[in-house]
């Protein structure tokens, strides 16, 4: 099995994050052609569902963070991705969230890892700000941005359509 060298894995009550795996490829591309992925992107034929999956795993190699393969511990099947997201082009570093299955929506998972990734984040990544770009009018991704404590940032930079919701600092 191929592995991201040195690329860490947090773990939660309920959840595993890793890194992506070349076998959750099937999964990440049969997402992005469906109409669930309008805000994230897609939909996406599958020749551009797995050039952004590679995008993925070369987000790791050349910014040494990125999305998290999120999975309930102890089972391995991918259910989104949650975590950094900072092309060139983007105007702030993200935490951005995904997730694959309907069935999954409402049971807390993109909330747990979300939170988890936003904690590492400050702890260690260090980020100064963390922002997070979300689609108009995806108004479950608006909920959980606004259910992590975030608050729209009306004067921040966007790229393309998007509404910029910056997540505040931990109290000490």
């Amino acid at each position: 099995m191929i592995t991201l060298t040195g690329t860490p894995t947090i773990t939660t009550e309920r959840l595993t994050l890793r890194a992506p795996l070349p076998q959750d490829a099937p999964t990440f591309v049969e997402f992005y052609k469906t109409d669930r992925a309008q805000y994230v992107g897609g939909p996406k034929d599958d020749r551009r569902g797995w050039e952004f999956f590679c995008t993925e795993i070369g987000h790791w190699v050349v910014r040494g963070y990125g999305m998290f393969v999120v999975t309930y511990t102890g089972d391995d099947t991918p259910l989104g991705i949650i975590g950094h997201w900072n092309p060139k082009t983007w105007p702030e570093q993200e935490v951005g969230w995904v997730i694959f299955d309907p069935a999954q929506e409402g049971k807390g998972v993109a909330f747990e890892a979300a939170k988890a990734v936003i904690d590492y984040t400050w702890t260690t990544l260090k980020w100064d700000t963390i922002v997070s770009y979300i689609a108009y009018p995806n108004t479950r991704s608006i909920a959980l941005a606004e259910r992590l404590g975030a608050v729209r940032d009306e004067s921040a930079e966007v790229p393309g359509t998007a509404y910029v919701y910056r997540h505040p600092r931990p109290t000490a």
